[in-house]
């Protein structure tokens, strides 16, 4: 067993990143055999995932829905918060129930959660049964550790995190729209984050790939690609070469694929250059996540977040007045450590001022690890779950109002698939980020077309094809 170097996921100082072309030569010795796969978390998790598949497909195995019928099982896991890993943890139950009667049944822990140093030390000593245990800088070697599984536990997790993967190939999800990978990690050790830990200090990949992957999607009938990072407007700044995220988004806009969406960005690094760059280009989609966190400057501070609430407002209402129809959802915690009544208040007021299209909100989950986890706090659950029910009460209530500026109006919408609302029904975006549920056959799949709203909820639209 490759015991992991725990020490690496502490490390803040800057590393010598490596660009390696990876150019793998993978059999398919188990042909015929099936596997499981489930995801947790974000869409960085999702995109894994794709990769994930890839391999496991190389290898021979063709995919299985039940778990029953697996021969390999691959839990891709996530760390953000709690209950996510309580999740994890209740799966990984079934699984050692079903290894007891498939004794060659391999099982694959991956992702977020085994890059967190707290929790690797358990699951080598308390989940022996588990198989292979890999971390997100290290997938690549997954088809080597499959073949070589011979039920003693092998550990590889940090190993490669001072590495930048090319060439990267995926089984997507979707031949409609597609993730690319910009960014990997983040610098900002927010105080409540374990991602710096687990994914490691920012990577920029080069543009001229990210540019090529662009344009092989746009020529294989991809409509929409997304780039995804930890911080995608951080793009670059490691590299030194002279371009930024605003660069590479209108190179990309160049390419003329349809439509182009970006996840994450921190507010600290979102400038003007770029907002210029969104509203110059119509295939650039007006659908901007910009998380806030919370409307306290004192919390703000604690979280290490390094904006005020009036420069993010300021941010917000240049985006607003610079981006035509924009978009914009956000990313709250409540519950803080020792977030009083008045920080919970101006929360309130910044959703007031902002008036989101939707927001994800969440109660503070302490990860080992962080500095939030070692800060006191004297505020009961109660009293953070009610301030959780408020928040939303709040936030659904302008995303309603929002959605309703939609009806009777026609707007553009892909069409990625079939709609869980009936069987004469799909859904789409619109390119504000809108799902559109619409009256129609699937042929429309792939699709971009003019819809006209009929009916608006806190979540969702409904309309027809005109």
């Amino acid at each position: 067993m490759n015991k992991p170097d725990l020490c690496v996921a502490k490390n803040r100082e800057k590393v010598t990143i490596d660009y390696i072309n990876l150019n793998l030569d993978i059999k398919p010795v188990f042909k015929g055999k099936k596997y499981f796969l489930r995801t947790y978390g974000c869409q960085m998790n999702v995109h894994d995932s794709e990769e994930i598949k890839y391999y496991l497909e190389q290898l021979g195995f063709v995919p299985s829905e039940k778990l029953e019928d697996a021969d390999i099982v691959v839990l891709n896991t996530c760390a953000i918060r709690e209950n996510a890993k309580d999740k994890v943890f209740g799966y990984l139950g079934r699984c050692k129930h079903l290894k007891k009667i498939k004794k060659d049944l391999i099982i694959c822990l991956c992702g977020c959660l085994t890059e967190q140093p707290s929790e690797i030390e358990e699951i080598i000593k308390k989940h022996k049964y588990i198989d292979i245990v890999i971390g997100t800088h290290n997938l690549n070697e997954l088809p080597k550790l499959i073949e070589n599984a011979s039920g003693k536990q092998t550990v590889e997790v940090y190993s490669n995190s001072d590495k930048v993967y090319e060439n990267i190939k995926y089984s997507r999800d979707s031949k409609i729209s597609a993730w690319i990978n910009i960014q990997l990690g983040c610098d900002k050790f927010c105080t409540y984050c374990i991602v710096p830990f687990t994914r490691g200090r920012e990577r920029s990949r080069k543009m001229e790939n990210i540019l090529e992957e662009v344009q092989y999607l746009k020529d294989n009938g991809y409509m929409e690609v997304t780039l995804l990072g930890q911080n995608v407007n951080a793009y670059g700044k490691d590299l030194d070469l002279g371009y930024d995220f605003a660069t590479l988004l209108e190179k990309v806009a160049k390419i003329g694929i349809p439509r182009i969406r970006f996840v994450t960005s921190h507010p600290w690094n979102f400038t003007d250059k770029m907002i210029d760059v969104i509203a110059k280009y119509p295939n650039i989609m007006p659908y901007i996540h910009l998380p806030i966190q919370s409307g306290s400057d004192e919390i703000l501070k604690k979280m290490n977040r390094r904006y005020t609430i009036e420069e993010y407002k300021k941010l917000f209402d240049t985006i607003k007045e610079k981006v035509s129809k924009v978009s914009i959802t956000t990313d709250i915690i409540v519950g803080f450590p020792n977030e009083t009544e008045e920080d919970f208040k101006k929360t309130l007021d910044i959703v007031n001022y902002c008036k989101f299209d939707g927001a994800f909100t969440f109660i503070f989950s302490p990860r080992v690890g962080t500095a939030a986890a070692l800060m006191e706090d004297k505020v009961p659950m109660s009293e953070k779950e009610e301030r959780l029910h408020k928040l939303n009460e709040l936030v659904n209530k302008y995303s309603l109002e929002s959605n309703k500026k939609y009806l009777g109006k026609v707007v553009p919408v892909l069409v990625t698939g079939p709609s869980d609302k009936g069987i004469n029904k799909v859904c789409g975006y619109t390119d504000t980020m809108k799902l559109v549920n619409i009256d129609g056959s699937k042929d429309l799949i792939g699709k971009i077309v003019n819809v006209k709203i009929l009916d608006a909820k806190s979540f969702s639209l409904d309309g027809v094809v005109c």
